[in-house]
């Protein structure tokens, strides 16, 4: 009988890992937190299965504490009896709102066991959808830049909650990044944009993240030599003066190349 806390991903039902999956379909009752997390979860599971939970709009640490308490303590019984899964978009351990159930499950409710589901979390997604690199050995740092915030310091950053671009954008400009923003990747609720204008993102939206980069950073990895072998053999191939060969029409190579050490089969194989 335990308590799940089941990160679904960046917000795509099909992105929802296969463990995650199976224990929603396993669940007795299936928590959310918002909206957009029980769409996510419906695709899974039964309206049926979806427990209700009230959280305020608020900031208010006061009521917050105690929303949290009285979802825990609706949550703590089923859990003893059953099992039970508490959805989050994202992973349950990355900017998340599983953390604050857990504690106070942790607080008082410490007889519920309690087990956490890993997900996609935007952290690796934005790279995917952004066709950003992060190689290896590189440091990469999260902040949260809401309401304008512009955090500098490390090289890389992924930054969450923009939700005023144009500011964000202003700072992180003089300060010396180059800034790609993203809002609602991989999500199937609303509309996906991957831009380097924040003007295109001025209506403030919580699902928009940032990558910047320093632009003066540089990179040099060992692979990066095939593309350069890449381009210089491209350039020979294509120069009819580079070389004794003869040069068919278009700037080819007529003659073939015999690969040395090659005996009896296809060695010319592909770049």
């Amino acid at each position: 009988m335990t308590l799940y806390g089941v990160g679904l991903g960046p917000g795509e039902a099909d992105l929802v890992t296969v463990r995650g999956k199976e224990i929603l379909e396993n669940a007795d009752v299936v928590y959310s937190p918002g909206r957009l997390s029980r769409t996510v979860a419906l695709e899974h599971v039964d309206e049926s299965k979806i427990g209700d939970l009230d959280f305020p709009m608020t900031k208010d640490e006061e009521k917050l504490r105690a929303a949290w308490k009285d979802a825990a303590a609706e949550i703590a019984p089923n859990a003893r009896d059953g099992d039970v899964a508490f959805v989050t978009l994202g992973d349950p351990n990355v900017y998340s709102t599983f953390g604050h159930l857990r504690r106070t499950i942790d607080a008082f409710h410490p007889d519920v066991d309690l087990e956490i589901v890993p997900g996609v979390s935007a952290v690796t997604a934005f790279a995917t959808a952004m066709g950003v690199e992060i190689e290896a050995g590189a440091g990469l740092s999260l902040r949260e830049a809401a309401s304008g915030a512009s955090p500098t310091g490390p090289d890389r950053m992924i930054l969450f909650k923009v939700t005023d671009a144009p500011a964000t954008h202003e700072g992180l400009v003089e300060a010396g990044y180059d800034v790609t923003y993203g809002r609602r990747l991989f999500m199937e609720q609303g509309e996906t944009i991957v831009t380097d204008d924040p003007e295109e993102l001025d209506e403030r939206d919580y699902y928009t993240l940032a990558y910047a980069e320093r632009e003066d950073l540089e990179v040099e990895q060992a692979t990066a030599a095939f593309l350069e072998e890449d381009d210089a053999d491209d350039a020979t191939a294509n120069d009819p003066d580079s070389s004794g060969e003869p040069v068919a029409d278009g700037g080819e190579v007529a003659a073939l190349e015999h690969a040395e050490g090659c005996e009896g089969g296809d060695c010319g194989g592909h770049r």
